[in-house]
């Protein structure tokens, strides 16, 4: 079902449930002016066209004490090894997002740690221990000072 027609009904869905995925389906359909029935049939075709992935919690780490993020810029020994080097990645937990770059960096990663000890047994003895990373580099964030979804209808062209 790659072929799903988007209309401004199904952004209206979107941006209210990205605001509050919690929200219930009900209070959405009140707001857009359509049945809960029509917005669970929508959400189930944006589903099945692959735009809703999963529904997930945004969690504050350093709340339950994870004090460090830090991004990790990763060179490859070479872009052949990405698949290898990716699944031995996906086993260390503390690494919450992985991607495939353009740029310096053969991989970005991003991770979560107690304290820096934590982070350094992370990058030592966990990630560069992994075969095919040449080297790393290590950006700690001091604050995330944005995260948001995109504002669906100022990017579309869906009058």
């Amino acid at each position: 079902m790659n072929n799903y027609e988007f209309d401004n009904t199904d952004l209206k869905i979107l941006e209210l449930l990205m605001e509050d995925a919690k929200r219930p389906y009900t209070e959405v359909a009140r707001k857009v002016n359509v049945s809960p029935g029509t917005v669970h049939v929508r959400m189930n075709k944006m589903e099945e066209a692959g735009v809703i992935g999963k529904t997930t919690l945004r969690i504050n780490y350093a709340k339950l004490g994870f004090d460090i993020s830090a991004f990790i810029g990763i060179y490859l020994e070479k872009s052949a090894l990405y698949e290898k080097v990716l699944n031995r990645l996906k086993s260390i937990s503390e690494i919450t997002s992985i991607h495939y770059t353009t740029g310096n960096y053969s991989m970005f990663v991003h991770i979560h740690c107690r304290d820096t000890n934590h982070l350094k047994e992370v990058l030592y003895d966990k990630m560069q221990q992994v075969e095919g990373i040449e080297r790393t580099d290590t950006i700690i964030s001091l604050e995330e000072s944005l995260n948001r979804n995109l504002v669906l209808k100022q990017l579309t062209k869906i009058s």
